[in-house]
């Protein structure tokens, strides 16, 4: 075997007397980077695109970089991989601070970081999709993303969830963070996974004309489109739910992480007869909040808690109705399965889920009650209303977002990479985003 030479580069060391094994034309290769500190959101999000990419007509290799260990439970695609990575966790006042390792934070973003940059140098990715934050956790994406420019072919896309936050505390953050300087310097296109005719993050966030040219909306993810690639973790709880003829009312706090506080009002609703209420606690809920939960359901035959399944699609088209926080992708699971659904928002650190139910609420798509005003007995209330399904959610709002995302891969690799820039200030490579 060839040994590499002296001052050799990364990619260089990595494919040292490495032979070629296929013959034929190379596969496009796909890397998409989420870095999940609250809950597995992006995660999920990430996971879809993946599946988008892999039903192209082009071949791909996919790997995904993720900060959540659980990404390997939800399945993955034929042709995808995961790098996971030492995860960070987002306390209630939206700091972040190591989920796992007893070392500091400076240490783990420097972890994160060198694993993150040697990795994608080795795989030498056609394209980097990079989910939410322009300079990744903490800015672990810095050195990454100017070694990508600098090498020249890769193109790299930030993605968008349709609500970021209120306008004010946006602007402040990216101007703060340096955020419109990264994405002039090293993004060639925005995708924002939303539809304008709900939120426009290109006008409520005042987009500059440079950053508006690089943006394509794509429309809401449609869940009912995930392919389950693995066994359902968790399906041996889901037969005496499923098999029985009571209305089914879920219950879904993402990650469950920050749903306690809906959980715990929910398993005290005093359910009508022939109602039966399921609790899905996600893989982060905290355990003595989980033992409550159990504790409730095994007096009370009405309640079930699940702890987590990794495809919540059977419960979903089963359910009657639904009620759940208002993060991404709960609120495109609401839609795509067309239920009436009451979404309870987080409110903190961040308002972004508030505002999004709020204007799907205005569209007549789902109902909406603010955390201050939740208890049992007004999740009752809302319960015992006679109210049908939302009707032509299709027609109301775009979901159409997996079907465009292969046209809008073909439109950037067919088009020159955005030209070389300088790297960011130093002075700004050391904000924590809140």
């Amino acid at each position: 075997m060839k040994s590499p030479e002296p001052g050799a580069t990364v990619h260089e060391q990595a494919t040292a007397g490495r032979t070629k094994s296929v013959a034929g034309p190379r596969k496009r290769r796909i890397a998409l980077y989420s870095h999940d500190t609250m809950g597995i959101g992006h995660m999920r999000r990430n996971l879809l695109i993946a599946q988008a990419l892999i039903d192209c007509p082009f071949e791909t290799v996919i790997l995904l970089l993720a900060g959540a260990r659980e990404l390997s439970t939800l399945g993955l695609p034929p042709e995808v991989d995961c790098l996971t990575l030492p995860s960070l966790y987002k306390e209630g006042d939206g700091q972040y601070q190591p989920r796992r390792l007893d070392i500091s934070l400076e240490e783990l973003i420097v972890l994160r970081g060198r694993t993150i940059a040697a990795s994608l140098a080795a795989f030498r990715p056609d394209l980097l999709i990079v989910d939410k934050v322009p300079r990744g956790a903490v800015n672990e994406l810095d050195h990454t993303l100017a070694a990508l420019r600098a090498d020249g072919p890769t193109r790299c896309v930030l993605g968008l969830r349709d609500v970021l936050d209120s306008p004010q505390t946006v602007c402040r953050e990216w101007r703060k963070a340096a955020n419109e300087e990264a994405i002039r310097a090293y993004y060639d296109a925005i995708w924002i996974y939303g539809d304008p005719a709900i939120y426009d993050p290109v006008r409520e966030y005042r987009f500059s004309p440079a950053l508006a040219a690089k943006v394509r909306f794509t429309g809401y993810l449609d869940q009912r489109l995930r392919t389950r690639f693995a066994g359902i973790d968790g399906a041996e709880w889901l037969a005496p739910v499923l098999e029985s003829s009571d209305q089914l009312v879920l219950c879904m706090v993402g990650g469950g992480q920050d749903g306690c506080s809906l959980a715990e009002a929910f398993s005290l609703v005093d359910f009508p007869a022939g109602m039966t209420g399921v609790i899905l606690t996600g893989p982060f809920m905290p355990p003595d909040v989980q033992q409550r939960l159990a504790q409730r359901a095994a007096v009370n035959p009405q309640l079930r808690v699940i702890k987590f399944v990794t495809d919540s699609d059977l419960l979903l088209d089963r359910a009657s109705r639904v009620v759940a926080m208002g993060g991404y992708n709960t609120v495109c699971e609401v839609l795509s399965f067309g239920k009436r659904a009451l979404i309870v928002p987080r409110v903190h650190p961040r308002t972004e889920q508030l505002i999004r139910a709020e204007r799907m609420r205005e569209r007549g798509l789902l109902d909406v009650l603010h955390p201050d005003a939740l208890s049992p007995q007004a999740l009752t209330d809302w319960l015992r209303r006679d109210q049908e399904p939302p009707s032509r959610v299709r027609e109301r709002v775009d979901l159409n977002g997996q079907a465009r995302i292969p046209g809008l891969v073909e439109e950037l690799l067919a088009s020159p990479p955005c030209p070389r820039r300088g790297w960011l200030s130093p002075r700004r490579t050391h904000y924590v985003p809140r």
